[in-house]
Formats: structure tokens, sequence, C-alpha cells
């Protein structure tokens, strides 16, 4: 008699370290997260920091990014001992856990630190979404091909910044153009928009964005309703603790608008239904652009910050990204001191009241989408880290 074949033994999961250090990273995170589940054949685990949309496609999570999105240098340098303590126990992490994979997002200040420990005790390291080393000092490139094995961009001209290196970045396409169509293939959803014109206010992710900024916004809200009639106004919150503090940032203004709304999450959604929007500078105007909302860009910062940025960044024409995609202005920034509710509030007026402003402003927007590709960037950047991995290229 034949022997009878016995069947294999289950694989062990597959274990990613996974970190996300704000916002946008977040949701990234926890679209590539469901792509690799969906596309290997055994269980991962993933562990590591992330926010809401991490948490909720299963992260078991050492930190909350709330905690971690922290910009500008002076506001980096505040909290620099919390910082480094979360470094040493994600490196603490990666060491006894032995991950078969760092996935770090983003937020290269700390993850090229993490990635470059764990490169060190053997770990394979990816990273998705590249530095912006096409705006820093060029030497950077070496110092990444050095810590990372594998290089996931989302803009198609990054990796030849990499040429006089070893390491060989893939282009895979935004993956907020996927999040973008998914939205837009959904019918309008209810909110809270009042009568007149509808124009979003989004001051940011972050703590230290929403202390500078929603002020200003506010403060141009009731100049815009004097300028251009009637208006509604909505400011998506990123999480329950940043709508907390844009209450209380609120709370304190002398004055509002009569009809300004709340919600949490939903700013692409928001962005969708309004006729034009004030963003904070970050992945958000991309959003905006996706979305064909014209918008004011806005940006503040402490001085020391701003200075060093200015210093640092000399080369930089835009911080906006859609300016600096499209390599022109075609989303007016208004940046520490030229920031004020007057400049803002005409901006605004102008896309609600002269068409032809508004009509070269949507046409803008286009050329800019047309440059960020027709989608499945996180099923593409899935595909390349499973075929990376030694355990899971015949699983893929």
């Amino acid at each position: 008699m034949s022997a009878v074949a016995q069947p294999a033994a289950p694989l062990p999961p597959l274990r990613v370290l996974i970190v996300a250090g704000e916002a946008s990273g977040d949701v990234y995170g926890a679209a590539l997260m469901r792509e690799l589940r969906a596309r290997a054949r055994r269980d991962i685990v993933f562990r590591g920091i992330g926010g809401d949309a991490m948490l909720a496609a299963g992260l078991q999570a050492e930190c909350h990014c709330d905690q971690t999105a922290v910009i500008g240098f002076v506001e980096v340098l505040r909290h620099a001992r919390f910082f480094t303590r979360l470094l040493r126990r994600m490196a603490r992490i990666a060491k006894e856990w032995r991950p078969d994979l760092l996935l770090t997002i983003d937020y290269p200040g700390f993850n090229l630190r993490l990635a470059a420990r764990a490169h060190a005790c053997g770990i394979r390291t990816v990273h998705y979404i590249c530095p912006q080393v096409w705006i820093w000092h060029g030497s950077r490139i070496h110092t990444i091909a050095r810590t990372i094995d594998q290089l996931i961009t989302i803009f198609p001209f990054e990796p030849a910044c990499f040429d006089p290196t070893p390491l060989r970045p893939v282009y895979a396409g935004h993956p907020l153009v996927d999040e973008a169509l998914a939205t837009l293939a959904q019918p309008e959803a209810a909110l809270p928009w009042g009568e007149g014109h509808r124009v979003a206010l989004l001051p940011g992710s972050r703590r230290n964005e929403i202390q500078t900024l929603v002020a200003d916004l506010a403060a141009a809200a009731v100049l815009l309703e004097q300028q251009a009639g009637a208006c509604s106004f909505i400011m998506p919150a990123s999480s329950p603790r940043m709508r907390a503090l844009i209450e209380a940032e609120l709370a304190r203004c002398p004055r509002l608008p009569a009809r300004l709304a709340i919600v949490d999450g939903q700013a692409r959604e928001v962005l969708r239904q309004a006729e034009a929007a004030a963003v904070a500078s970050g992945t958000a105007t991309l959003e905006a652009s996706l979305m064909r909302c014209p918008t004011i860009l806005v940006y503040r910062t402490s001085r020391v910050s701003y200075w060093l940025l200015r210093v640092l960044l000399r080369r930089l024409q835009h911080v906006g990204l859609a300016n600096i995609v499209s390599g022109r202005t075609v989303m007016p920034e208004l940046l520490q001191d030229n920031l004020n509710p007057r400049r803002l509030a005409d901006g605004l007026a102008a896309y609600l009241t002269q068409p032809a402003i508004r009509a070269q402003a949507l046409a803008d927007l286009d050329a800019v989408n047309a440059l960020l590709g027709k989608g499945g960037a996180a099923a593409a950047a899935a595909r390349l880290i499973l075929d990376a991995l030694p355990t899971s290229r015949s699983e893929a």
C-alpha cells in the first residue's frame, strides 16, 4: 500500500513591524495592510505605530500616531525625550520580536533611524513613500541606500534620484488616487452644510497646526461672509483628540461665522462637496486637488522652525505638494507672516465669485491629477513587498 500523504503543516504567520507616524501614513498603512493580507497565503501579524485606520485593519499598536504627529524643528526638539524613548522601545521590539519585515511609511526623521537599527540586526527593511530627497541635500540618498533594502516611491521622478547608489526604488503610483477614486465612486454623504457657498476649512491633523491655524481660519470665514454673502463652513477633525483641540481653539475666537460645523474625518468628502477650501500644507492639499476643490494653502509654525525650513529648502520654490508636482503655482500659498485672515478671505472670495479664476483653478488641478497616475498604488506596493520576502515569494 502506498503511504497516505500527510497535509503540510500550516506556515507560521508573517510578522510585520509597521510604523506610520501621522494621519496620512495611517491611511496608507491601513490600505497596505489590507492588500498584503489579501495577497499572502498565510496569516500576517501587524505590530507597531499607527492610527485609527490601522487599528481598524488589525494593528497591534505600541503607540497611536496622534502622539507622534509633530512637525517643525523646534516642535520636535520640545518632544525629543519622548521620541528618543520611543525609538529605543521600537528598536528593542524589533530585536526581540524578530519580524520578517520592518515596513516604515513616510515619517522619515523617525523611521529612517529605526530602519538603520533594524537593518543592523539583519531585519529586512522596506520604506514606503520616498523621503523628499529631491528637496533636501542629495547626500541623504546614500544614507537611505545603506539602511533601506527596498524603497517604494509615489512620484514617478523619484527613482532616478537614487541612480548614484545601489538602491533601485520602484514607482508604484500615488496611494491618494485610490482613496480619491473610492470616495468619488460613492454617493455624496450627508454633511451639515447650511445655506450659501460651501467652504472647507482644514487646519491639519497635528496639534501644533491646529493651535496656529484655527483662529486665522475662523477669522477669515467671518470676513468671507461679508465679501461673498451667505457661506457655510465645515472643518474636518482627524481624530477625537484633534476635534477636542479644534473646539477649544474655536472657543477662544472673538467671533465665529454664522454656519460652522466640525465633522469627524470625512476630509475628502468635505473637499468633494466644497466650492473652495483653505487647507494646511501637507498631503491634504493633494486630496483637495484630486477632489477638484480650488484651494488656498496655509501654513504657520514657529519663527525658528520657519527660518530653518527656508534655509534648508532654499532651492524650493513651493511648499505645497500640488505646486511641487506641477512645477508652478496651482494653489496660492499663504505662509507664516503672509497668512492673515484678510488675504485668505480675498483668495477664497475670488474662487466663489469670479468664474474665470475658478475655471482656471479647476483646469490647473486637472493637470496635477493627470500626473498622479490612475490608481492601484496600494496593490502594486503590496505585490512588491511580498515578492521581495524570501518566505512568501511563491505565495503572492
